[in-house]
């Protein structure tokens, strides 16, 4: 049985990755087995780059919430220029 290969070292890495496994599948050049080892693979490194796309959206997210708390509140909708006039 072959030896898992390791997790990639960051996102980016992944879609390089990624992309060299698509061009290689897209050659028609592998042999079956190999095509099927690098389509094993590039599913792995799919889901890893959801994965983390779905965490940064997440983290994002918190942020946005922590930035809105902080302002402060609307004036209905007026700017301070409008609410004088």
């Amino acid at each position: 049985m072959p030896k898992s290969a390791p997790p990639p070292k960051s996102f980016e890495a992944a879609v390089s990755e990624l992309e060299a496994i698509v061009q290689e599948m897209e050659s028609g050049n592998l042999p079956l087995e190999d095509a099927l080892a690098r389509y094993q693979r590039g599913t792995t490194l799919l889901r890893h780059c959801q994965a983390t796309l779905s965490e940064a959206e997440q983290r994002v997210k918190v942020l946005e919430g922590e930035s809105l708390a902080d302002l402060p509140a609307s004036n209905d909708g007026r700017d301070h220029d409008e609410a004088g006039a």
